[in-house]
């Protein structure tokens, strides 16, 4: 049951006045691939890298968020659905906050990762593609799912037994099987220079 009798208040301090507070741009690095891809790996290396540069900024990473925010859901396409839903607005609000966001999350459907680009203003949502192939990801395999999966005892597992739709025009594309994790580090950050997210 939806809630009603509600209403939206607004702050005497808006999105803009935080981001001079903070010097630069707000917007979400939306970082999506196969599992073992290394979103999680080179999400947190950007973050470290902008942190290390005075950037304000914070990482939601799919495992964490269902150690919490979402621990009651599963991994059913209406579940998947709703999972990157609220990660959209919670990011949506980070967004709000001043703070460029990096989320990690399979995020396997095209029409998932368009709905939170539809949340967020133009140009505050960057989808970053971690392109790496499904042979390289089964051989890094670092939670032992693909195992799993190819065994039997995991049911519908992106790559394996459910769909991963490849973005048809991300912002960027690292591909982790071919370059190492500094030069992938570095593309991300050149971008956000190039785009004024951010100043040299």
């Amino acid at each position: 049951m939806k809630a009603t009798n509600i209403t939206w208040h607004e702050s005497k301090v808006t999105k803009e006045d935080r981001q001079k507070l903070t010097k630069h741009k707000s917007a979400v690095l939306w970082f999506t691939g196969l599992s073992g891809a290394g979103k999680s790996t080179v999400s947190v290396a950007v973050e470290k890298e902008l942190h290390d540069r005075g950037i304000h900024t914070y990482i939601l990473d799919g495992d964490n968020i269902r150690h919490g925010l979402n621990n009651n859901l599963g991994f059913s396409p209406e579940d998947r659905k709703e999972n990157i839903r609220r990660i959209g607005e919670v990011s949506k609000l980070f967004v709000d906050a001043g703070i460029i966001t990096l989320t990690a999350f399979i995020s396997p459907y095209r029409e998932d990762r368009q709905m939170v680009r539809e949340l967020l203003g133009e140009g505050e949502f960057i989808e970053v593609y971690v392109k790496c192939s499904l042979e390289e990801c089964e051989k890094r395999d670092p939670k032992g799912l693909y195992k799993k999966a190819r065994a039997g005892e995991i049911k519908g597992f992106t790559g394996i037994d459910a769909p991963y739709e490849v973005p048809e025009n991300p912002e960027l594309t690292i591909e982790t099987d071919k370059q190492p994790l500094e030069e992938s580090v570095k593309q991300v950050i050149q971008y956000l220079i190039e785009k004024g997210y951010i100043s040299e």
